[in-house]
């Protein structure tokens, strides 16, 4: 959102918040794209630009009249913002009981990945209030896609016949995990990654060293980047890693989850099947990348990383999956006998 000193709070957002501040027509807006670009700040200054007072019409929200100021302090009375408990603290977002999902039984219970009806039925009910200042109201929701079926269908309801002058954003980076119904309501706005140089510049602004590589790691998403950095992960780590996969060498990745494992591996896959094939490379500088001619080894070894995608949120022993894991990527990448069609890739199943 927009602070006192009228800054956006990603410089990229500018073209795409004037975009929708020109073309919104409806009562719903559907803003959705990877996931490191920016929707949820883009949401959330969409929604100050709405309930802004200023009147100056300069294609964003002034950031100092009562209304932006309320929104900055995350009490405006005609906002609200539902995100699951899981996501609250990263998002720097608390909200109240009543407008997410509140807590149930013993406080050691986990927090709720996904937006539950309870949540969705308060937002409907908070759009047919009357609004206390001249704006309207407004419901925010990040990320959409993850609404349960109930609650989706909730909500479904209230897009078809919107009450008063409530209007909804949704957030998502998964447009097409939302019911059809939901998504031929709302009015798509369809964000595409930002210049590389201006996402690496800002990234360098933030204090990431060799920030294109870390850009380029992240498929040109840099919050995703920016995340990554202060997680520990370095550039230098970064550029190691596909020459240490060749030699089965598991220390690049001390500290790395399951999933971060997998979503690297899944991404050197990629791109040495590029380089492969005489494509450039997206994540990794391709000079630095083996040309692996056996296609069918590439082909399972994505095989396997998608499956192994599938469980990474599971309870396995890290250890030993990612020791695994890099077995199986030194063996994709050496040169040698192709792997016959019919064998069976190593289960990334472990113990936990």
């Amino acid at each position: 959102m927009v602070g006192p000193d009228g800054a956006l709070p990603l410089p990229w957002l500018a073209p795409w918040l004037a975009d929708a501040l020109r073309t919104q027509r409806g009562h719903a807006v559907l803003i959705h794209g990877a996931q490191g670009i920016g929707q949820w700040q883009l949401s959330l200054t969409l929604a100050q630009a709405w309930l802004c007072e200023s009147g100056q019409g300069a294609g964003r929200p002034c950031g100092t009249c009562a209304s932006c100021r309320m929104v900055q302090a995350r009490s405006h009375p005609d906002l609200l913002v539902l995100v699951p408990e899981a996501l609250q603290a990263s998002l720097g977002w608390q909200l109240a009981e009543t407008e997410g999902d509140a807590p149930e039984g013993s406080s050691k219970k986990q927090p709720s990945k996904e937006i539950k009806v309870e949540a969705v039925r308060g937002a409907v009910a908070f759009a047919q209030t009357t609004p206390a200042r001249d704006a309207g109201k407004v419901v925010v929701l990040h990320p959409a896609e993850r609404m349960n079926g109930i609650a989706a269908n909730a909500l479904l309801k209230t897009l078809e016949e919107p009450a008063g002058t409530a209007r909804f954003i949704l957030s998502c980076a998964a447009p097409e995990s939302l019911l059809p119904t939901i998504r031929s309501r709302c009015q798509a706005m369809a964000l595409q990654l930002p210049p590389a140089a201006e996402a690496a510049a800002w990234l360098a602004a933030q204090g990431v060293a060799q920030a294109e590589v870390m850009l380029a790691a992240s498929g040109g998403q840099p919050l995703d980047a920016l995340e990554w950095a202060r997680e520990g992960l370095d550039a230098g780590q970064w550029l190691r890693l596909p020459a240490a996969m060749q030699r089965g060498d598991a220390a690049p990745l001390a500290g790395w989850t399951i999933a971060r494992t997998v979503d690297a591996l899944q991404k050197l896959c990629h791109d040495v099947a590029c380089v492969s094939a005489g494509a450039p490379a997206r994540y990794f500088p391709g000079e630095g990348l083996p040309r692996q001619p056996d296609t069918m080894r590439l082909v399972n070894w994505s095989r396997e990383l998608a499956r192994a995608a599938r469980q990474a949120e599971h309870p396995l022993n890290a250890g030993l999956t990612i020791e695994t894991l890099v077995t199986r990527a030194r063996h994709a990448l050496a040169a040698g006998a192709p792997a016959g069609p019919g064998r069976r890739g190593v289960s990334v199943h472990s113990p936990a």
